[in-house]
């Protein structure tokens, strides 16, 4: 077979679409030497979402592509490079009220601040730290700590400093490129969370899937 005749094409596990009409393009990424061709498909109409106000995940098997694509062009050979099967989740358009998204951030931003302090200072009760402060003024200076001291406000101030350097989450002030701890693990529950959607739709028989 001509080195032309051939379509290479790959698949996201999940990828997310805005309109109800999923073009090839959308659900794969396909090169090949026939560049008219690859056009051609791209812009060709893979799925209909049937209920266009819901948001749903769909699974589709590469096989379905492959099919789709040997209907248009069976003298091709269909090469895949990524994920034997793979998730399209449907978001119909929603116009978010402004002020909903800054409530949210301000219930979360809440939240979080409140949890860290509550922790911080459990953690600090069980240590007693305090106490440790007193003791360690007391070997360096020789005598009892009268109240909170430079080594109180260097730990206030080394705290929060800390987190922020760790988790390296301020794009203006990221020390590295590197993903943060936080991004690390969305990152694994999106994966753990995409492969149970993909179990479950093949055990239910759900993935769609060549026509038989």
């Amino acid at each position: 077979m001509a080195a032309e005749r051939v379509i290479y094409i790959k698949a996201e596990q999940a990828t997310i679409v805005k309109n109800s009409k999923v073009f090839l393009e959308d659900a794969v990424t396909m090169t090949g030497p026939d560049k008219k061709v690859i056009s051609e498909l791209g812009g060709q109409v893979l799925f209909v979402v049937p209920d266009k106000q819901q948001k749903q995940k769909y699974v589709f098997s590469i096989m379905k592509v492959i099919e789709f694509i040997q209907k248009q062009h069976p003298d091709y050979m269909v090469v895949n490079e990524g994920e034997i099967d793979f998730i399209i989740e449907y978001q119909p358009p929603e116009k978010k009220a402004k002020w909903k998204d800054g409530l949210k951030i301000i219930f979360v931003c809440f939240a979080v601040t409140v949890g860290s302090a509550f922790t911080i200072m459990t953690f600090n009760q069980d240590a007693s730290v305090s106490d440790i402060f007193g003791r360690l003024q007391k070997i360096i200076t020789g005598q009892e700590a009268a109240g909170p001291g430079l080594l109180e406000l260097g730990y206030c101030i080394g705290l929060p400093a800390g987190i922020i350097i760790f988790f390296n989450h301020f794009s203006h002030l990221k020390m590295s490129s590197d993903p943060t701890p936080l991004q690390v693990q969305l990152r694994i529950y999106e994966k753990e969370s995409n492969e149970a959607v993909l179990k479950a739709a093949s055990r239910e028989g759900k993935t769609i899937d060549v026509s038989g």
